[in-house]
């Protein structure tokens, strides 16, 4: 099990991580998302061992994790940590950076496990290619299996599809998360995508300001978000006074809707003005205005611009 407890860390002057405790389970997948700036790359950083913790200490399986300034070499051997600049060596070919730190012992073994892993990221084509020809996107799925190849028991992810293609970021998740599953891998993985949260992690961590907001089941914490921040996390959200769609006397009480969760009806007391549309492949996103405030919903068809409309809620 993975133990922090109460860390906080300061770069300069300012606090970059503020009293952030939780656990981990072994083989746990754990997504931290937040905006930019709010402190996942520098807590990944921080488990890691890179950084001198300020407060507080972390533990794995009872054992401390230590920075810098105990180690000689910082890291800890048992895990394994891809940042943003993948690290590659330019000038070596894609199989020897995969197998960089196997053994030559046993050169077939070798040559089988770094096909393995290759074939997972769909790299096998490149094998013979010098890393420094690779696009940014094919960098990337080398650094990320070669943080594999010695299946460590933690894998730290800082944002590990940034720059892959849309059409293949989605198949190469599931077949990394498939395999760390398998593995009993404990993943932890700082994103902005949410998707990297709905569909695959375990848990997830909201961070804001460089503190922990909540931390639970991704979906529990998407269907009832405790604050607009987090619902935004998501995607589009709107605040809208209650008494608008319920039967409600605090007038001043607002709910957040996502866009999917509205829907046109003949009357209500929402009515709004559309002065946008999005297409978004299987519905189009409709950019809306009540009283100067935005409003989206989702809607099948494309509406005519300035058209006023009547919101509802689709769930009542």
């Amino acid at each position: 099990m993975l133990d922090i407890q109460n860390i906080s860390f300061t770069y300069t002057d300012s606090p970059v991580i503020k009293n952030v405790s939780f656990t981990i389970n072994k083989g746990e997948n754990i997504a931290i998302i937040g905006e930019s700036g709010c402190g996942k790359s520098t807590l990944l950083k921080l488990i890691y061992g890179l950084y001198n913790l300020d407060d507080g200490k972390i533990f794995y399986n009872e054992k401390p994790i230590l920075g810098p300034k105990y180690n000689l070499i910082p890291g800890m051997p048992y895990m394994k940590y891809l940042a943003q600049d993948f690290d590659l060596s330019p000038f070596e070919t894609v199989a020897e950076n995969v197998g960089k730190f196997l053994s030559n012992g046993f050169a077939n073994m070798k040559k089988l496990r770094v096909q393995e892993l290759l074939e997972m990221v769909e790299m096998e084509a490149f094998s013979n290619v010098k890393a420094k020809f690779l696009s940014g996107g094919q960098q990337q799925r080398v650094a990320l299996v070669r943080v594999l190849a010695l299946e460590p028991e933690i894998i730290l992810l800082d944002e590990p599809f940034s720059q892959i293609d849309a059409f293949r970021k989605n198949a190469l998740r599931r077949n990394l998360f498939r395999y760390l599953k398998q593995k009993g891998i404990t993943c932890i993985i700082a994103t902005h995508d949410s998707t990297d949260a709905l569909s695959f992690a375990d848990e997830a961590i909201v961070m804001r300001n460089g503190e922990l907001l909540v931390k639970g089941d991704p979906v529990k914490i998407y269907e009832d978000p405790e604050t607009k921040y987090v619902a935004s996390l998501f995607g589009e959200v709107n605040e809208v006074p209650t008494h608008l769609m319920l039967s409600y006397e605090d007038q001043t009480h607002k709910t957040l809707v996502y866009p999917h969760q509205f829907k046109m009806v003949a009357e209500s007391n929402l009515q709004v003005k559309i002065r946008r549309t999005y297409f978004r492949g299987n519905h189009f996103l409709i950019e809306t205005v009540y009283k100067r405030q935005l409003i989206f919903f989702e809607s099948e068809i494309d509406l005519p611009l300035d058209q006023e409309i009547f919101l509802g809620l689709n769930y009542l």
